[in-house]
């Protein structure tokens, strides 16, 4: 059966429908407390106003509304919990293998990493096996924690919405090194995607290569740095995959910065400027579709 939402969008309607559930039973039930203790203040009513010892509307009341707020609460936590356990059919498989203190990924076609690489759009399923003690895989973004245990086959699936880099955690302690055991989920457009798999590491290091020296021909190190450093432009660390802050047309918005925007902000620089940096740059509407690759390549291997 086809989920109707991530496991992002299960997990967080559950906990803003619990969550305002909270808020409103706290408001409440502090209002009356506080009402309570003005109205009915000795000094104000020495003597009691009612001589009822019960109610019954009362006691119906008290006992239903309690009642369906907690259903309320079971049914989000349940369809959650199922959305979280249902795989879509057309989910890709990848094979995490956890282990004192380090992750491997294995695909289909033989292929592994040591980052768990995900097209966007596409839902993953990550079959999880420990080769020594219990390990957790956890990925926050997607809202998803799942027990790596010896001997028995655990799974979880996500799917990514966006382009970028996301924490992986081990969440359960397992040795000296649990703390190290750590990669991140890098999510990649489809075309990317099949890029890494179907390629090679060498023939992506060639690309960056001649990224880098593309880079520096074309002067972009001066005013962009490699380590983090603000210059006269954002620095090019980490930059790709990431949220920025632009203005365009006079309006501030939030893009992300995928090939797309690098290639728009490489060719035409002045239709989005990061807030916070001077509209200096120049358009580099010299540059081939390949030198373009080239330097995106470059962009993304600094990640």
């Amino acid at each position: 059966m086809q989920p109707l939402q991530t496991t992002t969008e299960a997990v967080d309607t559950a906990f803003y429908v619990i969550l305002g559930i909270d808020l409103v039973m706290l408001l409440g039930i502090m209002t009356a407390m506080i009402w309570f203790v003005w109205r009915y203040n000795r000094k104000r009513q020495p003597l009691p106003l009612s001589q009822k010892d019960k109610n019954l509307w009362l006691e119906i009341t008290w006992t239903v509304i309690p009642t369906l707020l907690v259903m309320l609460m079971f049914w989000y936590g349940w369809e959650g919990y199922l959305s979280l356990r249902r795989i879509p059919d057309d989910a890709m498989h990848i094979k995490a293998s956890a282990r004192m203190w380090s992750w491997l990924f294995t695909y289909d076609n033989g292929k592994t990493a040591g980052k768990l690489y995900v097209p966007v759009g596409r839902p993953v399923k990550v079959e999880l096996h420990a080769e020594d003690v219990l390990h957790s895989f956890y990925v926050p973004a997607f809202r998803v924690k799942r027990d790596t245990v010896p001997g028995m086959t655990n799974w979880v699936w996500f799917e990514a919405e966006k382009p970028g880099s996301y924490d992986l955690f081990c969440a359960e302690y397992c040795g000296v090194g649990h703390s190290s055991m750590v990669t991140t989920v890098e999510a990649l457009s489809a075309a990317e995607f099949q890029a890494w798999l179907t390629g090679t590491e060498e023939a992506a290091d060639r690309t960056a290569d001649r990224g880098e020296e593309l880079a520096r021909q074309q002067g972009c190190l001066g005013c962009h740095s490699t380590d983090g450093s603000r210059k006269v432009g954002p620095s090019f660390k980490g930059l790709f995959g990431e949220t920025t802050t632009v203005t365009r047309d006079g309006q501030q918005v939030t893009v992300t910065a995928d090939a797309a925007y690098l290639a728009r902000s490489i060719r035409e620089p002045a239709a989005e400027v990061v807030v916070g940096y001077p509209p200096v740059m120049p358009p580099f509407t010299g540059l081939s579709e390949a030198d373009l690759q080239a330097l995106i390549g470059w962009l993304r291997s600094l990640q």
